[in-house]
């Protein structure tokens, strides 16, 4: 059975896999038009959604918990709209 992860060390590994998305090198052959790169990154970025998408429905989780949540969304998708376009 799958270890229970912390919703605070949720946020924390979800804001690490939105600052390894920026730092997936740029090929040099395709840009950032190339499909493996946007594929690396977009996968990257859902797996920070997927990793705090459950926290702001547990009866656990504070306010302040929540409003995390909600930056991590909006950090997600300023990181694709700056990586991609």
């Amino acid at each position: 059975m799958a270890k229970l992860i912390p919703a605070a060390e949720r946020i924390i590994r979800a804001r690490a896999l939105i600052q390894k998305a920026r730092e997936v090198p740029v090929p040099p052959e395709g840009g950032r038009f190339d499909f493996s790169y946007i594929a690396s990154v977009k996968d990257l970025l859902r797996q920070a959604r997927d990793m705090v998408k459950f926290i702001s429905m547990t009866p656990s989780a504070s306010a302040e918990m929540k409003e995390d949540v909600k930056r991590v969304y909006q950090e997600a998708e300023q990181a694709d709209r700056e990586i991609l376009q």
